[in-house]
């Protein structure tokens, strides 16, 4: 579902999605995804399972959508959707990123690559859908041999790899060091350079 059916969606079916979310985070955590059914949602939430299947085709639909959410809120809690492309900007997505990855690795410990995959997947779309909406309202200077779209797919392969490395890295920087060591690179990905203060 796309956020403008999400905003149209009556309040009562925003309530119902909101408690199937809630008891379904609830759960994840209590007993780990794996063994989790739609059966214990569903008892969890306060519904049936019907009204469950009228929101998500199963648990794999909702683990997808509960990521989306989740990295949506963070990009959203700092403001980058309502942003522009700035250095300062790019610097506080990539430690966006490497936020969010280093805690769902964390929670991935205790699960399966099936998750990391749906993690990878949603991030990097946001990543790229992010970067794109950046460069759109970028002055064109016309000598780009690489389209827009093929720039920001690079960036976000860059951005959710190297919080990737970061993550999973026993001794690293804190991230705001590590932001600014990889800045640069990620900067020459979207063909920009990054200024030194």
């Amino acid at each position: 579902m796309s956020p403008n059916e999400d905003e149209k969606l009556d309040p009562r079916v925003k309530r119902t999605r909101q408690m199937i979310e809630q008891a379904f985070m609830t759960l994840v955590i209590e007993k780990g995804f794996q063994t989790l059914s739609v059966q214990d949602i569903t008892e969890k939430a306060g519904i049936n399972r019907a009204t469950f299947y009228a929101h998500f085709p199963d648990k794999y639909s909702l683990l997808d959508h509960a990521i989306q959410q989740s990295f949506k809120l963070e990009i959203e809690k700092r403001m980058l959707n309502a942003c522009h492309f700035s250095n300062s900007n790019l610097r506080a997505l990539i430690i966006t990123v490497c936020e969010f990855v280093d805690g769902a690795h964390g929670y991935c410990a205790k699960t399966e690559q099936q998750f990391r995959s749906l993690v990878e997947a949603q991030v990097r779309s946001q990543i790229q859908g992010l970067i794109s909406h950046w460069l759109e309202n970028m002055p064109s200077n016309g000598n780009t041999p690489v389209s827009p779209e093929r720039t920001a797919t690079a960036a976000s392969w860059a951005i959710y790899g190297l919080a990737t490395e970061w993550s999973r890295a026993k001794r690293m920087p804190p991230v705001e060091q590590y932001a600014d060591e990889v800045l640069g690179l990620v900067a020459a990905n979207l063909g920009m350079s990054v200024e030194l203060v």
